[in-house]
């Protein structure tokens, strides 16, 4: 069995699409519809920069959405496939859940760009710029993240945001409880706290404001019926079903990302080939949490050929 992967914020690098946009008119024609939703040149955001421009999360999360749906639609262009042919299951990191639920049909492409720019935008304004923060810790098992997070709270949000693998996991929080987290990782066993340049607190209760802006949003542009069941983030279980996917969804907003999980129910349900498009930073994650299964990551032209030669 396989299941189609996409990834999350931090995915993004100026430059993104570009190889495909010149060697494709199906990957332009995506570029340029998810443009005309917007109605700003995202895409030369995406080729020339500049970065700082790229990271605000408005704009990373349509782009990594757009580039991963570019890869997807080149790939079934190309060997004349389709997703639903050839996954058993789609999964996404964060934001990347909704560029799942696009692959797999439940959304339009120009629906999952316009959700997207909502939901960066709710999520930076949930949360005056300085009060919170994001720390990876790198050596923690989701044991060690959840004693560390309650240690340093401190009557302050200090929360499991990603459990990403066995040994990467994500707080967020206030600026305050994640700089204590920082500073006491060693007493907890964890070989090192990193803080993240992110501009807000992601999946934490403090993203209530976003969460309920996306309540509203998907309840004026819900899912259809998906074409392929999802892995959902914040159960790590499947989805088939269009409304338990849209309260996932609403729910993910300060929920945690529980891919760790997801990986894990993905190969007990029998998949033994994950296929990440858009990205190259699923597929390490992968390759740390579950042993025999093939990970391949998909994102140039020669990537995209290569994976047709085997699955077409």
């Amino acid at each position: 069995m396989r299941a189609f992967v996409f990834p999350g914020q931090g995915s993004q690098k100026v430059g993104m699409g570009v190889e495909l946009a010149q060697a494709s008119a199906v990957a332009r024609a995506v570029f340029e519809e998810v443009d005309d939703a917007l109605g700003q040149k995202l895409f030369q955001i995406m080729a020339e920069g500049p970065e700082d421009a790229l990271t605000l999360t408005e704009n990373a999360q349509p782009a990594i959405m757009a580039n991963a749906i570019a890869t997807l639609r080149v790939l079934e262009a190309e060997g004349g496939i389709t997703l639903a042919q050839k996954a058993d299951f789609v999964a996404g990191h964060s934001l990347g859940e909704y560029t799942a639920l696009c692959a797999a049909g439940a959304f339009s492409l120009a629906d999952t760009a316009r959700l997207l720019k909502l939901r960066g935008t709710a999520m930076q304004a949930a949360v005056p710029v300085g009060v919170g923060a994001m720390a990876a810790l790198l050596g923690a098992d989701i044991d060690k993240a959840q004693a560390l997070a309650d240690a340093a709270a401190e009557g302050e949000v200090c929360t499991v945001a990603n459990d990403n693998d066995p040994g990467q996991v994500v707080l967020s929080g206030h600026k305050g409880a994640i700089e204590r987290a920082i500073a006491l990782v060693k007493e907890h066993g964890i070989k090192r706290g990193v803080a993240l340049p992110v501009s807000a607190p992601f999946h934490c209760p403090l993203m209530q404001p976003a969460a309920d802006a996306m309540a509203e949003a998907l309840a004026a542009t819900p899912p259809s019926a998906l074409q392929v069941a999802l892995f959902a983030n914040v159960t790590a279980s499947v989805v088939s079903d269009p409304a338990q996917a849209q309260a996932l969804l609403v729910e993910q907003v300060c929920g945690r990302v529980r891919w760790r999980e997801s990986v894990i129910a993905m190969q007990a349900a029998g998949v033994e080939q994950f296929i990440e498009l858009g990205g190259k930073v699923l597929g390490p994650m992968i390759g740390r949490t579950v042993k025999d299964v093939a990970v391949t990551s998909v994102v140039t032209m020669g990537d995209i050929e290569a994976l047709l030669k085997e699955i077409a």
